[in-house]
């Protein structure tokens, strides 16, 4: 699994499929946001769309 350096959406893929930033393998923490428009956190990581998000991305 690899996460999006930009905006850490995690994915298999060597090129972030939501905004096409570069990702890494080196991440801590996992997040799954299920319903980001009440979600909190979401909010405070400017998360816009459901999905699998690291918290922290090198």
């Amino acid at each position: 699994m690899r996460a999006c350096k930009q905006c850490s959406f995690i994915s298999e893929d060597d090129a972030c499929p939501r905004c096409g930033g570069a990702t890494s393998k080196e991440w801590q923490g996992y997040l799954v946001v299920v319903d980001y428009e009440k979600s909190d956190i979401a909010k405070k990581m400017g998360i816009t769309s459901n999905g699998k998000y690291a918290l922290r991305v090198r």
